[in-house]
């Protein structure tokens, strides 16, 4: 069965990104795993004592885990939606890592606080998450909230490949959620109509169970200028490609990744070549 692998640390963020995923999860007809990455000395603070009794701490933890599920899943709603937990000693991207290599997850969601701010643990892992896993990852911050028909956004600069996985996954969501049209929103660096014309087709060759429609902006801030498409078209998802050589990568690079996550208030999905 496919699998979304929903990323907790008990955080009001993991909670609504937990509620976003049964969502997501009914719809498309998947299970869910809940994962939580205990930090390696976690439990133990140099105190022999602890070591000794190290187990016990993992084993309540692990039972915290699948109280803190059960809260969310006792609902008639999510009755038919399987749900499993792990917990795994090591930092978040490491557990998760050895996770998706062990099993098959075609989308891996973690919350974040939003546009209040994405300072601390949570939006630290998201922004690592986001630079080393080659998963589609949906992030979402608190202000936002599961819609079953959803606007989505493709931001994008043509010059990126989707790898296969990902081009299926973006199919399987748009399919599932019966969208019959999605924005794409170029920012503009190569004018030439007939180089836009060749892309807009590729894309619609790739992108096959919506209506393509096609938006081009020219802005010196294309992070601006994405933010500002976001809000006009009241867009519920927002799709970017992450891609070291491309004006969409850049707004994910290190001095930048806080920018666009701290302004967003709608559901992004990163999406790979």
């Amino acid at each position: 069965m496919k699998q979304i692998l929903v990323a907790s640390d008990f955080s009001k963020s993991a909670a609504n990104a937990m509620e976003y995923a049964l969502g997501l999860a009914k719809v498309l007809r998947m299970d869910i795993c809940v994962i939580h990455a205990i930090h390696p000395t976690e439990g133990i603070d140099n105190n022999i004592y602890n070591a000794i009794f190290i187990e016990d701490y993992y084993n309540n933890k692990r039972q915290a885990l699948k109280n803190w599920v059960a809260e969310h899943t006792d609902k008639d709603t999510y009755q038919d939606v399987e749900v499993s937990t792990l917990c795994g000693v090591g930092f978040l991207k490491n557990v998760i890592g050895k996770y998706t290599e062990e099993n098959k997850v075609e989308l891996l969601v973690m919350g974040i606080t939003g546009s209040t701010g994405i300072a601390g643990i949570v939006g630290s892992n998201v922004s690592i998450v986001v630079s080393k896993m080659k998963i589609p990852t949906l992030i979402i911050p608190l202000e936002s909230k599961f819609s079953k028909v959803p606007t989505i956004t493709l931001a994008t600069d043509y010059e990126t490949r989707l790898s296969a996985e990902d081009v299926k996954a973006l199919n399987e969501m748009i399919r599932a959620f019966g969208s019959e049209k999605m924005q794409v929103l170029y920012v503009v660096e190569k004018s030439d109509s007939r180089y836009l014309k060749t892309r807009e087709d590729k894309l619609r060759d790739l992108v096959t169970h919506a209506e393509l429609e096609f938006n081009y902006i020219n802005d010196s801030k294309p992070l601006n200028g994405i933010m500002e498409f976001v809000e006009q078209q009241e867009t519920d998802l927002l799709c970017l490609v992450k891609h070291h050589h491309n004006i969409v990568y850049r707004l994910f690079n290190k001095s930048t990744v806080n920018q666009v996550m701290n302004r967003s208030v709608k559901a992004i999905l990163v999406l790979h070549e």
